[in-house]
């Protein structure tokens, strides 16, 4: 007698491969918004495999920019991907009148044909330039997503992490007094979960290569693991495991267009006292201590 899959074989097959597919393009990106491609039913499995949820602490208006900062990076960042880059989580719903712009490294343009396939869904480069265009010739309503800890973060993305490279970031501090738009934090719980990874001694050979290649390409190379296709099988899929984005309150920034170092270190204080507020109010509910703290480096 042939075997016919349950509807929820059929299902979990699919939130595998929607998963799958992004793995595979996830360093190929650019920005080309059509908003059919962004609505893809595909996107909602991938949101669900996991399953990803978006939670906002206040609404915004769309008269204003923002720059929202999300923490942590994780290895592949896929929280920021489902939440900004698709609707499958219900971006406009949450926060309607509002254009999320996703951005990332220039160097990821680079890549021919597959880019294309990516910069349907919006995302754009995280250069100055991308960043200044965005802020003055968009109008309003626009929302620019940064993780700030970028590819240097990745070493700290193991299961039960709150280590955040985030001290000397001034970026994104210098860009929102550059354009006078608020920033935002946002922390998601649960990235940190979605894989392994091994960590070598430090000082050791592998240890020292590491650093050595993050230094010569700016990219970390890790030693992480996940799932395969299959639950209990082993691959480079991320694990099946809840992931919940808050972001928090919008935090005014004045117009200044050449700020000094100390009004960025003023600013910069402000915002990571607003990030440790929001992840203290909500570490809790997702497994932390009431101890636990944010560590900065």
């Amino acid at each position: 007698m042939m075997f016919l899959p349950s509807k929820k074989d059929l299902k979990t097959a699919l939130e595998v491969f929607a998963v799958f597919q992004w793995c595979l393009s996830a360093f190929i990106i650019g920005g080309r918004r059509l908003t059919c491609v962004r609505h893809w039913r595909l996107w909602k499995e991938y949101c669900d495999y996991f399953p990803l949820k978006l939670l906002k602490t206040h609404d915004l208006s769309p008269s204003h920019n923002y720059i929202v900062v999300c923490h942590p990076h994780g290895l592949l960042s896929h929280s920021y991907f489902g939440h900004f880059a698709t609707e499958a989580s219900g971006f406009s719903k949450i926060f309607p009148g509002i254009t999320p712009y996703l951005l990332t490294l220039g160097a990821f343009f680079w890549v021919p044909l597959l880019r294309d396939y990516v910069m349907m869904t919006g995302i754009c480069s995280v250069s100055q330039s991308s960043m200044d265009f965005l802020l003055t010739h968009r109008g309003t309503g626009n929302m620019l997503i940064v993780v700030v800890g970028g590819l240097s973060e990745c070493r700290f993305s193991v299961p039960g992490s709150t280590t955040l490279v985030l001290k000397k970031r001034m970026g994104f501090i210098r860009m929102a007094l550059r354009h006078g738009v608020a920033l935002i934090p946002a922390y998601t719980f649960g990235e940190t979960e979605l894989y392994n990874q091994h960590i070598f001694t430090p000082g050791g050979l592998v240890n020292r290569f590491q650093k050595w290649f993050q230094s010569m390409v700016h990219i970390y190379p890790c030693a992480f693991y996940g799932r395969g296709f299959t639950e209990n099988s082993w691959g480079f899929l991320p694990y099946a495991r809840p992931v919940t984005t808050i972001v928090g309150k919008p935090l005014p920034m004045p117009k200044i267009e050449n700020p000094s170092q100390q009004t960025l270190d003023k600013y910069h204080a402000v915002y990571i006292s607003a990030l440790r507020n929001l992840f203290d109010q909500h570490k809790t509910k997702f497994g932390f201590s009431e101890t636990q703290e944010l560590v900065i480096v």
